[in-house]
């Protein structure tokens, strides 16, 4: 059964400034969230995006090609109302932190882990004040209390809109390290890269059949897009 698709009603998009931050209107009429709440933006640029998202829709509303849309509902109804259980089950994944896992073979992924994961965890330790340890193979390895307490105070610090980001980030990932780098300024592409590694390392043995590589990319657009809602979140200045 395909799914069902709301039908356009509006001509006119428009971005308005409020009281505190901006909203987007279509023939008027302020856009709301599934849960009915009126959505109101931090950043006239997200504003935007947002805008530019409701335009592009044709005869049916698309919601799978409005991710800035389906951010701002997420932040919204669900991180907003639940900040402190959010930013708690964030934090958790500092204690199972895909960089800490280490391959026991073969050599060469083993020293491909070494050489492109340690700088990351050597980052964290500057950047965050967060030491993680490593092991080899599944068993969980505790991690000093110091580090997962620098790590919990940094995502804590976060705005909702923020947390959002981070989300998506940590999930796609598995690294709760690489999703905060992100919003430290490192490149999204680059991190992404280094949560494939094992992945990838796999498809030069063994190769990738095609509906892999298509949720792959996927996933690849879905971590992008974090970026991209990140920055429009943060961009405090008229575009």
């Amino acid at each position: 059964m395909s799914e069902w698709k709301a039908k356009k009603f509006w001509k006119n998009v428009t971005v308005e400034p409020l009281d505190e931050g901006f909203t987007v209107r279509l023939d008027g009429r302020a856009v709301r969230t599934p849960a009915k709440t009126e959505v109101r933006m931090p950043t006239e640029a997200l504003a935007r995006g947002v805008a530019d998202e409701w335009r592009a829709q044709g005869q049916l509303v698309d919601p799978l090609s409005m991710p800035l849309m389906r951010a701002v509902n997420a932040t919204l109804d669900k991180v907003i109302p639940q900040r402190a259980e959010v930013a708690a089950g964030l934090a958790e994944y500092g204690g199972s932190d895909l960089l800490s896992y280490r391959a026991t073979s073969p050599d060469g992924l083993i020293a491909r882990q070494a050489s492109q994961w340690n700088p990351m965890l050597d980052w964290a330790e500057t950047q965050l004040g967060a030491r993680l340890a490593t092991t080899q193979g599944v068993i969980p390895v505790p991690q000093p209390e110091t580090a997962l307490a620098a790590l919990t105070a940094r995502v804590e610090s976060l705005s909702p809109w923020e947390l959002t980001a981070l989300s998506e980030l940590v999930s796609l990932s598995g690294s709760l390290v690489l999703g905060l780098a992100v919003l430290e300024g490192q490149p999204a592409e680059r991190m992404w890269t280094l949560s494939r590694l094992d992945e990838d390392w796999q498809a030069e043995q063994w190769g990738v059949d095609e509906e892999e590589a298509d949720r792959i990319a996927r996933k690849r657009e879905a971590f992008l897009q974090a970026e991209r809602y990140l920055s429009l979140v943060r961009d405090r200045c008229d575009v």
